[in-house]
């Protein structure tokens, strides 16, 4: 199945048969159906759906000294500090946030860069976000032009 917006899948949706009524001569297992999608193909124009972005939380741990450099380059990745503490001595420093994975590739190389090569981190799941109205806009352009290729293939 495919979503309006992008084609990936649809989710957060219930939906509810109240009432249906079969004939002998126009009722069948597959006019259901067709009734069924073309239902929720019409609400979810109407809902204003928006497309959804995993959200990774994001432990890192580094020497004190580096704070700052980390703390900013996190931000240029539109991560969202949850956490921050400094351990008994002072000298080391753990940060907890959360990150759109999208914005995660190649952090690895730029936080070993940042404290050389001292900074360790781990990341997992967290949930799901909406992306911000620019780049859904963007994404539902390419999926558009997209389709349009395949169509006229």
């Amino acid at each position: 199945a495919e979503g309006a917006l992008v084609g990936c899948e649809v989710e957060g949706v219930r939906v509810v048969l109240e009432d249906g009524a079969s004939h002998a001569v126009d009722s069948s297992d597959m006019a259901f159906r067709i009734c069924m999608a073309n239902a929720i193909r019409d609400t979810m124009k109407k809902a204003q759906p928006n497309v959804l972005e995993p959200i990774m939380l994001v432990e890192i741990e580094i020497p004190a000294e580096f704070q700052g450099a980390v703390t900013a380059s996190l931000s240029r990745r539109m991560g969202m500090i949850q956490n921050s503490d400094m351990n008994e001595d002072g000298s080391g420093l753990k940060v907890e946030v959360e990150v759109p994975l999208a914005n995660m590739f190649g952090y690895s190389t730029e936080l070993r860069s940042l404290t050389q090569g001292k900074g360790e981190f781990s990341m997992e799941y967290h949930r799901h976000s909406p992306v911000t109205r620019n780049v859904q806009d963007e994404l539902m352009e390419k999926y558009r032009a997209e389709k349009l290729e395949d169509a006229a293939a």
